[in-house]
């Protein structure tokens, strides 16, 4: 079965009132504190991109299994271009040609699809891999494998499956007192790369009180972009009367983007796909917006978002910067050995401008 997705362009709310009628700010000017660094990350960016070249290179269709990234505007475009999402390898016609999405998949899925003979690019970003690549050197060496993560999230089932006789699901602290090992002295945690920091290291430090031999993975698990994201948004929330996520509801950085800005000071906080989702009674008395968008998020969706603050008067954009962002990931293997034998561009470089 296909995931068939069709939504409509970017747009405003279904309601529209004349600003005036909104009720003005308690205290100050209305103002906008836009996060950064925010939106796609190395690794979405790389996953995203890949598809794309896929799509040129080769020529529609080009399966792909589960959503590349959770974010629903880009899933529809794609699918727009050619790309056909499926839920399984099976889904996928034998010897055709299937993109593995930036969120990883185990073993048996590699497996499945070479049972079919499909042509595989692995678009799994690095970062997953590195998890994956700890798992396995754990199990190897006997180890009982504590992963913090989220029943069900596609990147928790892939790294489960590398070793799943040593791996066992911590969803958080209140899983903890439930935990067993055979070994208290061989045991490690391990993390999906886009949970709350916050909530992991409580997590660990409850861990760590039951097992205090507990070894930590050789680097941090989370990746580097939902920490950055999660910095960005504690240092806007204190000052906002509202903040602003945008992201899908799949997606996990999104949704720990508004628990972390809760949590850390903002009055009110929501999370829209979309611009049009926006609701403006959500404006009655703010001064201050902050603004932000998950890993895995467009910047023409955050655009679109400040232009209807813009028409309510929140106008006055203030970028808030507190880490700067330069890593690049090279294109799957897979795709740039064909791309450098037909002489094509092998860099993560957007072949069609737009909105992705």
């Amino acid at each position: 079965m296909t995931t068939s997705i069709s939504l409509p362009t970017p747009s405003m709310p279904r309601k529209r009132r004349d600003p005036s009628e909104i009720a003005p700010p308690a205290k100050g000017a209305k103002r906008v504190l836009l996060a950064s660094p925010r939106g796609y990350c190395a690794g979405v960016d790389r996953a995203v991109v890949a598809v794309e070249k896929a799509l040129d290179h080769y020529g529609p269709p080009v399966y792909v299994r589960k959503q590349i990234v959770h974010n629903l505007h880009v899933v529809d475009t794609l699918a727009e271009r050619g790309a056909i999402f499926v839920e399984e390898t099976d889904e996928v016609p034998e010897g055709a040609r299937v993109v593995f999405s930036a969120h990883g998949v185990s073993p048996e899925v590699h497996r499945s699809a070479e049972a079919r003979g499909l042509q595989t690019i692995d678009a799994t970003c690095p970062l997953v891999t590195k998890v994956h690549k700890e798992a396995v050197r754990y199990a190897r060496n006997d180890y009982d494998i504590l992963l913090v993560g989220h029943d069900g999230h596609e990147e928790v089932e892939g790294t489960a499956g590398e070793a799943p006789e040593n791996i066992q699901l911590v969803q958080g602290p209140d899983d903890v007192d439930a935990v067993t090992v055979r070994d208290p002295d061989k045991v490690v945690w391990l993390s999906q790369t886009t949970l709350s920091v916050d909530e992991t290291m409580e997590t660990v430090r409850r861990l760590r009180e039951k097992f205090p031999n507990l070894e930590d993975p050789p680097s941090d698990d989370i990746c580097y972009a939902t920490q950055n994201r999660q910095v960005a948004v504690k240092k806007i929330a204190g000052e906002s009367d509202l903040v602003l996520v945008v992201g899908s509801a799949n997606s996990s950085n999104s949704v720990r983007l508004v628990e972390v800005a809760l949590e850390h000071g903002a009055t009110a906080a929501h999370r829209v796909d979309f611009a049009r989702e926006i609701d403006e009674e959500w404006f009655n008395g703010i001064a201050t917006i902050g603004v932000t968008s998950g890993a895995s998020v467009p910047d023409v969706l955050v655009q679109q978002v400040l232009k209807v603050l813009a028409d309510y008067g929140y106008g006055d954009v203030e970028p808030v910067i507190t880490a700067e962002e330069d890593l690049m990931f090279s294109l799957p293997r897979e795709l740039r050995r064909d791309l450098k034998a037909a002489g094509a561009d092998i860099t993560n470089k957007r072949s069609q401008p737009g909105d992705l």
